[in-house]
């Protein structure tokens, strides 16, 4: 069934060859019965419809997301409405309609016309995708009739992918991670805005008070560096090149100044030492300081917009620093009084994840054990930080360096897997797209137009290959990781717990204390439940590290 939604106005349905009109200016409380007296998969175009659902807190679980739908289909992160219903219905981009200024560049057509969300020659009627469709509620009931016929035709497209049984799941288990990332967005993460102006406050300084205040708390965090020089001078700390120069006179030949390579030498200079701690604090004078707090943090929650996929290998992604909070900021996610977190990271996701996809018997075996690196050591005669390293090069295309000798051990010992990501590392290389297991595409780019340069050439090839292969195993790891995140939020639910943060392999549940310790073992069952769902090979094992917290920080 699907659904269509304008506040102040009602919504529309539409299911089979029916469709319903419902005026009402508070249509959301009708949907909730409706969802209460019965469980349809419920279609809708996207964007708004699912932030309104999210906002509305409508227990849904069984969803169709076109425009979510849109992007596993065809990659990439875009998804205009006029784009999408153009492709279903083979018309062409380049005769697109656009809504001209004030509407004097539209196409001429009577009010009877208009009535209806398609043109003459069936593209969507451009002042529809703009907010037409809710003028009334017969517009209602026919734009949601227009989605169930764009998820209708993603179906059949479906029916064309090589498995149509995991595409399809694949596709209803990405439009309910849309509605959890819109859930995530609405409620916020919580934090403690007292310990934010604290930890802000020992790294930047107090809150400046005016533009001279700030140059002046800038000027003095750079004095900490300075007055190490052997020989005073001016140098812009925020200038790569400048600082590189500025470690050459002091006795350092760098090829360049990245943090992992001046830690290998912080405790061989005081000056190295300083900048590293500088460059902490300016970053969170600059990024995560007191106008990121004003702009992000309301009624203490961390808001910021998610999304289920990053429009490449399908990772979710957020704004606002969601996703790459440093860790001297973790302290500022805190439970609210009375709850607690349950925090859960998956283990070694992506080699259990080739092990799943590719079915190696061999790999698969590995991922009985709590640390599949030991077995896969063993069997190779090295160590198990090199077998660690080889695996991981495999899967991100390394083929140099300490782990380099044990690739051909892996390839030997574990031909199959070794297959998948060459397969793949072979199609990035020809620019062709590849696609995860669950039927997501993943696109590749063409090179640039040829200079006759061969080196740049083959260059451009291998970092395809690189990036294809792992993609494939990213891609499917995100996949299974959604599957873990919506059945969390499913049965949350029983539990008053919501799902609040999704961080790459990890969650993080606010849940009421007293429950606290029932969620930890309904998110560890949860990965389980989400294997049967998601794992191609049911003796795949997956395991996750959970723990309760009051504060992020407080992980061990």
């Amino acid at each position: 069934m699907s659904v269509a939604i304008a506040r102040g106005v009602g919504l529309g349905l539409a299911c089979g060859d029916d469709r319903w009109a419902i005026a009402t200016p508070d249509p959301l409380p009708v949907l909730a019965e409706l969802v209460a007296a019965s469980a349809p998969r419920w279609v809708w175009w996207g964007d708004e419809t699912t932030a309104l659902v999210a906002q509305a807190q409508i227990p849904i679980d069984r969803c169709w997301d076109v425009r979510t739908v849109h992007r596993m289909l065809f990659g990439g992160s875009r998804a205009p409405l006029g784009e999408v219903w153009a492709t279903l219905k083979g018309l062409r981009l380049d005769t697109l309609p656009r809504l001209g200024q004030l509407g004097l560049l539209d196409p001429p057509s009577d009010e009877g016309d208009r009535a209806e969300p398609t043109m003459p020659d069936g593209h969507l009627r451009p002042e529809w995708i703009d907010g037409g469709f809710g003028r009334t509620p017969d517009r209602l009931a026919a734009w949601a009739a227009c989605a169930l016929e764009a998820a209708s035709l993603q179906d059949q497209l479906i029916d064309g992918r090589g498995d149509p049984a995991r595409c399809r799941s694949t596709a209803r288990s990405e439009s309910a991670a849309e509605l959890l990332c819109a859930e995530m967005s609405a409620a916020g993460l919580p934090v403690d805005e007292r310990t934010a102006h604290g930890l802000i406050a020992d790294a930047a300084g107090p809150r400046p008070e005016s533009a001279e205040h700030d140059d002046r708390l800038r000027a003095a965090r750079d004095e900490v560096v300075l007055a190490r020089l052997e020989h005073r001078r001016e140098v812009n700390l925020r200038n790569p090149g400048e600082v590189k120069a500025m470690l050459e006179r002091q006795g350092f030949e760098l090829p360049d100044t990245r943090a992992w390579r001046l830690e290998k030498l912080r405790h061989t200079e005081p000056l190295i030492d300083a900048l590293l701690t500088w460059r902490k604090a300016e970053r969170i004078a600059t990024t995560y300081g007191y106008a990121w707090l004003d702009e992000h943090v309301r009624e203490g929650r961390l808001r910021g917009s998610w999304s289920s996929t990053d429009g490449a290998a399908g990772r979710m992604t957020a704004s606002a620093g969601l996703h790459n909070l440093p860790s001297v900021m973790r302290p500022i996610v805190t439970a609210e009084e009375g709850h607690l977190f349950v925090r859960a990271d998956l283990g070694q996701i992506e080699p259990r994840v080739l092990a799943a996809v590719s079915g190696d018997r061999m790999l698969i075996e590995a991922t009985r054990g709590d640390d599949l690196y030991l077995p896969i050591a063993q069997r190779l005669g090295v160590e198990r930080s090199v077998a660690k390293l080889a695996v991981l090069g495999a899967m991100y295309g390394a083929t140099t360096g300490e782990s380099a000798g044990a690739l051909a051990g892996l390839r030997k010992n574990y031909p199959v897997a070794m297959a998948l990501l060459e397969q793949a590392a072979e199609s990035g290389k020809r620019s062709e797209d590849v696609f995860t297991h669950g039927g997501r595409r993943v696109r590749m780019w063409a090179s640039h137009k040829q200079d006759g340069n061969l080196d740049r050439a083959v260059a451009a090839a291998a970092a395809r290959g690189r990036y294809a292969r792992n993609a494939v195993i990213q891609g499917a790891a995100a996949e299974y990781f959604k599957v873990w995140a919506i059945t969390v939020r499913r049965h949350s639910r029983a539990l008053g717990a919501v799902v609040v943060l999704c961080l790459h392999d990890e969650l993080l549940v606010h849940v009421p204390e007293a429950r606290a310790d029932e969620a930890a073992a309904m998110v560890t069952n949860a990965v389980v439940e989400a294997a049967h769902y998601w794992s191609p090979q049911a003796d795949v094992r997956f395991v996750a590290d959970t723990q309760v917290v009051k504060r992020w920080s407080d992980v061990a």
